[in-house]
């Protein structure tokens, strides 16, 4: 079951390559409709995995694998009304390297080693690259070659990273797998030094991915020029899978008594994040930029959040699901600013409220949601980060922490009421049809329910995500 679920997009990508555009359409919606059943199965049963040196079900692994799979099915009902409202030059690539990308992302939530996790997430680079470099002009080629460039330089030091940490082995005469399963339980032998400089390494590689300032150049032009679903998926999924590699390299430390030096670096680089975030979002004038931008402001808040540990953890793996949920929601949204205005500036949209209705109650509901408005889940997340930190004594850390995101608001509203409420005289030239909307909102609606009822299932899953870096919610 573990390793079926890797292989059925794999190969259902590599069919679409060959198959006329309906097909291939088709091929999206069945593969992440079977995708989400097995995810669900995987969620009920969690088996061991018959290459369970490589592969093991964890509850971070299964909490980011379920959220992949909802999102990817319903981006995928939204993919086919995309597709038949803007022209792609060789739509069956884009079709296949979509399924390819979900693949590739399943085998980073499911990866054990340290290796093949490595491999995992290098895979991811190659499969969304050309998902960016649909529109063939000359700035998807810029954002393309900046994407592969910096996040390839990234993966390198990553690999660099998880060479130092088999070397803390060798040191530490440790004889254990290379799994992370393996290493948290003899972290304590494990050399100090090499393996502190094995996770700068990753952080620093993997935060490349993760979109972490000051790596994160790539990030704003490539979900700038990618069509919408794609932007969707490297925002709402690609993200969470590069941090995973580094919580799972975090666990490591923890277990070592190293916490204290891993919570300080993913403190700053964190704060970074969020200040770089805010640097650049108030005079945004493209809203996929924005919109890129908060991606950075939100991982920065969920390294803050795992680096302070605790209940701040706990409330991180919350701004995880929930922006994964409202980001995707919203970059859907603006896939029919785009259609409808085509234009990606901001000053060249305005009376989004009566022109575009529907779409406007997604996007200004997945506003308020990322911005951490109440009831949505990243508010619930957020206060848990400031709770955690006042009681652990960061007390300038949550300060910086606050001051940023009161900014990041005000430069996020300021446009949003631009885009919602200007003049605008010209005319708009999309229909909003069901199939581009109802998923933002079903995305949206989920965020909702699990702010109000979390199922005892997923409770517990995340407190035993949490307990591994931060002894537990305290």
């Amino acid at each position: 079951m573990v390793e079926i679920i890797i292989l059925a997009p794999f190969i259902t990508g590599l069919l679409a390559f060959f198959m006329p555009k309906q097909i291939g359409r088709s091929l999206l919606v069945v593969t992440g409709a079977i995708h989400l059943v097995l995810s669900v199965s995987l969620w009920i049963n969690r088996p061991i995995a018959y290459f369970s040196t490589y592969f093991a079900v964890t509850p971070e692994g299964l909490l980011s694998l379920l959220v992949i799979s909802l999102l990817f099915f319903l981006i995928s009902i939204y993919t086919i009304g995309y597709l038949k409202e803007i022209e792609i030059h060789a739509e069956n690539v884009f079709t296949g390297f979509m399924l390819l990308f979900l693949a590739t992302m399943t085998m980073v939530t499911l990866s054990d080693h340290i290796m093949i996790m490595w491999i995992a997430i290098e895979a991811t680079t190659l499969a969304s690259a050309p998902l960016i470099y649909t529109h063939r002009s000359s700035a998807s080629l810029e954002a393309t070659w900046k994407y592969v460039l910096i996040c390839s330089v990234g993966i390198a030091m990553a690999l660099l990273g998880s060479v130092f940490v088999t070397l803390a082995m060798d040191l530490g005469h440790v004889d254990a797998p290379l799994s992370f399963s393996a290493l948290t339980q003899v972290a304590k032998s494990l050399d100090p030094l090499w393996l502190k400089v094995g996770f700068v390494f990753i952080l620093v590689g993997y935060g490349t991915k993760m979109g972490l300032a000051p790596m994160h150049t790539w990030l704003p032009d490539a979900h700038s020029e990618a069509p919408s679903p794609a932007s969707a998926l490297l925002s709402g999924v690609l993200l969470n899978c590069a941090y995973l590699g580094i919580f799972k390299t975090n666990k490591i430390m923890v277990a070592a008594g190293l916490n204290d030096f891993s919570s300080a670096i993913l403190i700053v680089f964190g704060l970074m994040s969020i200040l770089a975030a805010a640097t650049f979002i108030i005079k945004q004038n493209e809203y996929k930029r924005m919109l890129a931008y908060s991606s950075i402001e939100n991982m920065g808040i969920i390294a803050v959040g795992t680096g302070i540990g605790g209940i701040a953890a706990y409330g991180a793996i919350l701004c995880m699901i929930h922006h994964s949920l409202i980001k995707s929601s919203l970059f859907l949204s603006s896939g029919n600013i785009l259609l409808g205005y085509g234009n990606r500036f901001i000053t060249a949209t305005g009376d989004m409220v009566s022109r575009m209705p529907k779409t406007f109650i997604a996007f200004f509901s997945g506003f308020a949601g990322i911005s951490g408005f109440p009831p949505f889940g990243i508010f619930i997340g957020e206060l848990f980060i400031i709770v955690g930190a006042f009681r652990s004594g960061h007390y300038l850390t949550i300060g910086i922490f606050i001051t940023a995101l009161c900014v990041i608001f005000a430069g996020f509203t300021n446009q949003i009421m631009k885009i919602s409420f200007d003049d605008f005289e010209g005319k708009i030239q999309l229909k909003e049809k069901a199939s581009m909307i109802w998923p933002q909102y079903v995305l949206l609606l989920t965020s909702l329910i699990l702010s109000f009822y979390m199922p005892d299932t997923v409770y517990q899953t995340i407190v035993d995500a949490v307990t591994a870096v931060g002894g537990g919610l305290r």
